[in-house]
């Protein structure tokens, strides 16, 4: 067995802080940052001063001697690694410098620019970004050389998700594509052949794209034992924020730099462990004892960001899950006002309720940047978009573009308007280049071949669109596709009468766009959903002229080319899982329907698992209140298919006690 021995060296320690580490922090905060030595998980509840729990470590460490080259500390952006960093910085008067600190990625690239000679790259290798990647992969299908015969071949953003997921998941990718991407199975044999493909070209181009940061470095160190103890060595104390976010390559790099010594802090939630779809492993959380058999387990349970009334209405909220590690959040803050449960008659009067409560509220002296409206998928804010932009309301947007600017609503829009006026060439060529095989030249033949034609030039709609367009030569990958393209146009406007605009979009949708979307995006469900709200939105037009107008005004936010918000201006309509990590005063969660939230792919596959991910998700949104919760849901809504049919209240409303809301009956003057 081996002897740990300490040099009393002669140079100046870090640290000599002065804090009285016992007064500034509450008593579950100091047994964490003041523990001893060794594996340790730190469960802090939502707002209950995670950051201050692991900066106050790191200083704790440093006035105990440690000399700040020996502290790792691991986190998931940037940001958060430079927040943290200028909190030591403030804390200790010292020189720490020599600390690391950053994400995982920066880490890993912080060995690899040491090391990547040992993997056949130069230190000088590239880092390819998303539309590096894309690029690259694009160079190495052409090279496949695949036939397609007519069919859709993966586009290369959606191949760069696909083995982002492998890689991330250590999962097979013949699995991945058999559970996740089922419409893909028919390319297995290609699509394996394209990962090989654009695996030796990234060796041959000296280049790693984001993942092979975290794949390489924990390759090198697994494969080089005199490198990792080199780096288990330097690393004395490893510290990680947000553990419950870890996926497989990074809980396995985090288990090889702590090593024996096992001089190892995590910290986070099991209960906001949300990423499961982009390979968060919730089990790394929940198992840390199992493998760290010493382990002190940590919990913060005081809650310094939310009113006693929106605490107890969170805690009732995700006490139904079985896999989690318990605990009761308690406020310091005073009693507020009851979270509201708001039952309206339909989206429209949801969005109006919203629109009118946002207007009384700032007119009250709430400030926008602190009113936020948080939804289950993106689509589920268009009518609040519409609203809010009717009644002048400044907001912003985290979970995407406004709704009527997104490509896949354009490129529906884009068809449209290209029946509607035959001479738009934009909306043309838009459309042409979502068919495989047509790139810009082709396209720009087929406007000229168009706008050459009878057709092209007479003012009138023509009876039959494809009478025309099926001569026009185009690569024999776009045969069948422009084909069916043809006849959608036909579609559109039978002998050159306007289809009603939902009809237009429906006949879009199924005839050629929703196979183009499963090829080319990893969210195609979402968007689909998307076309299927905009379906219901053109219901209520009869005119498709009066229809494209309003989605040209609503893109350009109501025709005002002066109305651009500020930056973190105005109120913030946001996703759940892209308003984890803030706060707001006041917090609406709306659409709160089966169906809708949980969403109705979780409750088809009756997996608990995944539910249980849903009612986490549920717990992020009203764990973002401050001040004023509002739980909002259509008892109504309208399909464009079925008609209008009953929602259920979301089933995560059942376990709320009714004491803990007040229900708000919403009328209309």
């Amino acid at each position: 067995m081996a002897r740990e021995y300490r040099i009393a060296s002669g140079k100046s320690k870090p640290g000599g802080s002065g804090i009285d580490y016992a007064a500034e922090l509450n008593e579950q905060q100091y047994a964490a940052v003041a523990s001893a030595p060794g594996p340790a998980l730190v469960i802090a509840g939502a707002g209950s001063g995670k950051t201050r729990t692991l900066t106050h470590r790191v200083a704790y460490l440093l006035d105990q001697g440690v000399d700040p080259g020996n502290i790792l500390l691991l986190t998931f952006t940037n940001k958060a690694a430079r927040e943290m960093l200028e909190r030591v910085q403030q804390l200790v008067p010292s020189d720490i410098s020599a600390l690391w600190s950053g994400t995982f990625h920066s880490i890993g690239n912080r060995i690899l620019r040491r090391h990547a000679d040992e993997l056949g790259f130069t230190k000088s290798f590239s880092i390819l970004d998303r539309d590096d990647q894309k690029s690259l992969m694009t160079e190495v299908v052409k090279s496949c050389n695949i036939d397609t015969g007519g069919r859709r071949f993966p586009k290369a953003d959606l191949l760069a998700s696909i083995f982002s997921l492998a890689e991330n998941t250590s999962e097979d990718l013949n699995e991945i594509l058999e559970i996740r991407y089922p419409h893909l199975e028919e390319w297995s044999d290609e699509i394996h052949e394209v990962q090989k493909g654009y695996r030796k070209k990234k060796k041959q181009t000296n280049s790693m794209d984001f993942d092979d940061l975290l794949i390489l470095t924990l390759k090198l160190l697994q494969d080089d034992e005199d490198l990792r103890h080199l780096y288990q060595r330097k690393f004395r104390h490893v510290l990680v924020d947000e553990y419950q976010d870890t996926n497989k390559v990074q809980c396995d790099l985090i288990d090889l730099l702590v090593g024996e010594k096992q001089y190892l802090m995590v910290v986070g939630d099991d209960a906001q462990s949300i990423y499961s779809w982009r390979g968060a492993d919730m089990s790394n959380i929940l198992s840390f004892q199992e493998k760290y058999l010493e382990a002190q387990v940590f919990k913060i349970e005081t809650n310094y960001r939310s009113t006693p009334d929106v605490l107890e209405l969170s805690n009732a909220a995700i006490r139904p899950n079985k896999q989690q590690y318990e605990k009761e959040l308690r406020a310091v803050r005073e009693q507020g006002m009851t979270p509201a449960l708001v039952p309206l008659d339909d989206p429209s009067i949801q969005a109006e309720f919203i629109g009118e409560r946002i207007d009384e509220l700032i007119g009250e002296g709430v400030e926008p940047e602190e009113i936020a409206v948080l939804y289950r998928a993106h689509y589920h804010s268009m009518e609040i978009q519409m609203e809010l932009t009717r009644r002048q309301l400044p907001f912003q947007i985290t979970s995407g573009l406004r709704f009527f600017e997104q490509a896949h609503i354009k490129d529906v829009s884009a068809m449209i308007r290209f029946v509607v006026n035959s001479r738009d060439e934009v909306s043309f060529k838009r459309m042409a280049l979502l068919l495989p095989g047509i790139g810009a030249k082709t396209a720009d033949n087929l406007w000229t071949a168009w706008t050459n034609s009878a057709a092209g030039r007479s003012v009138e709609v023509p009876k039959s669109f494809s009478e025309t367009l099926l001569s026009f030569k185009v690569p024999a990958k776009a045969k069948d596709t422009w084909q069916q393209l043809c006849h959608t146009l036909d579609e559109l406007a039978p002998d050159g009468k306007f289809e009603r605009p939902s009809n237009m979009i429906f006949s879009i949708l199924e005839g050629v766009y929703q196979e183009y979307m499963s090829v080319s995006f990893d969210n195609h469900e979402h968007r689909r959903n998307d076309i299927e709200q905009l379906m219901q939105y053109g219901e209520s037009y009869e005119d498709v002229l009066e229809f494209l107008a309003q989605l040209s005004l609503m893109s350009s936010v109501d025709g005002d080319p002066n109305n651009k918000e500020k930056k973190d201006e105005g109120v913030m309509l946001s996703s759940i899982h892209q308003a984890k990590g803030l706060e707001w005063k006041v917090v609406f969660l709306v659409w709160l329907a089966d169906g809708m939230f949980p969403n109705g792919r979780v409750l088809e596959s009756d997996d608990e698992e995944m539910l249980e991910e849903e009612r986490r998700l549920f717990y992020v949104a009203v764990t973002r209140a401050k001040d004023q919760l509002y739980l909002t849901y259509p008892m109504t809504n309208p399909k464009s298919y079925t008609g209008d049919y009953m929602t259920r209240p979301s089933r995560f409303l059942d376990a709320i006690p009714t004491e803990l809301t007040e229900e708000w009956k919403v009328s209309a003057w």
